[in-house]
């Protein structure tokens, strides 16, 4: 993968990171772009923030367990769609950070690429793979379009665009302590928004990976990649796919440390960093590489990094 993207910060996941977060194109805050998601309504409440699994990983902070409690707020039923997506970019002209760089990281079985436009892959991570000319129109790369995508997840899409949507729409992303409230669906310290069952007991419940990572993935629920935002069920608030699928920009920057400070009520987290949170794993995660697919699973990257697994969701402000 080109120098740019290998600067960045060490990412969970195995997630690629560009290098000093750029500036985005981002249009003013005007708040008037029709944003058509439907909303959850989540009530004010207190809840154990943090994994009580067993299965955290220790370098991303999913302890101590905390108490948080939030205020009420709305949240997208389904991340921003690629049709949502067009319509923000075709008001706006906007153009996306992976636009702009001219390069966003593709996983190596969803190439669609000439030979010359594939600049290299990752050291730690040989299944990502730098591809000229990919972003949310070319998921794939050039020779990829977004032909029966419409309600996939947007992808290649970094926290700077998020943010730049946001402001168009007049919504803003959560934080993280608002996703991870929203995602458990009402049920207390459970590893998933369904409860403490595996992934596939009694039928998929959520796009990962399936297989051996990262060579053979067997489809058993469907999907190489994205899956249409309505895919399996949702959840107790009926919020579809929090945690699969794709990975979602939050707010917050990120440190490990933050649950050892962190506010009681409405937490931000810290006030500065170098890379923002992510939440709710993708369709690459595995339990033999990253068993991210939890509510409580945390992970990071530089703000103009774009990858073809992570995307957002909003919150009214």
């Amino acid at each position: 993968m080109i120098s740019h993207q290998e600067q960045g910060a060490g990412c969970g996941c195995g997630l690629p990171a560009r290098g000093a977060s750029g500036v985005s194109d981002a249009p003013p805050d005007t708040g008037v772009g029709v944003h058509s998601i439907a909303q959850a309504h989540i009530p004010a409440g207190t809840f154990v923030m943090g994994d009580s699994s067993g299965d955290r990983n220790p370098a991303d902070g999913e302890v101590p367990l905390h108490d948080a409690t939030l205020s009420a707020f709305d949240i997208d039923v389904t991340p921003v769609t690629n049709d949502d997506f067009a319509r923000f970019a075709a008001a706006t002209g906007y153009r996306t950070d992976a636009e702009r760089f001219g390069d966003s990281a593709v996983f190596h079985l969803a190439v669609q690429a000439a030979e010359a436009e594939i600049l290299g892959s990752g050291s730690g991570t040989p299944w990502w793979w730098s591809v000229q000319g990919a972003s949310w129109r070319h998921p794939g790369g050039r020779r990829s379009s977004l032909l029966g995508l419409g309600d996939h997840p947007v992808v290649h899409v970094s926290w700077n665009d998020a943010q730049a949507y946001c402001a168009w729409a007049g919504r803003r992303l959560p934080t993280e302590a608002e996703w991870e409230y929203a995602s458990r669906g009402g049920l207390a310290e459970r590893k998933y928004p369904w409860g403490d069952e595996d992934v596939d007991e009694g039928g998929w419940r959520a796009n990962i990976w399936q297989g051996e990572f990262p060579r053979t993935n067997t489809l058993d629920d469907g999907y190489l990649t994205t899956a249409p935002v309505r895919t399996f069920a949702p959840n107790g608030y009926g919020l579809w796919q929090t945690v699969g699928n794709v990975w979602e920009w939050c707010a917050d920057w990120f440190s490990p440390r933050t649950y050892t400070s962190a506010a009681v009520t409405d937490p931000r987290g810290p006030a500065h960093g170098s890379a923002r949170v992510l939440r709710g794993g993708s369709y690459l995660c595995h339990l033999s590489y990253c068993n991210r697919y939890r509510n409580a699973a945390r992970s990071q990257n530089t703000p103009d990094s774009s990858m073809g697994n992570a995307g957002f969701r909003t919150v009214g402000r």
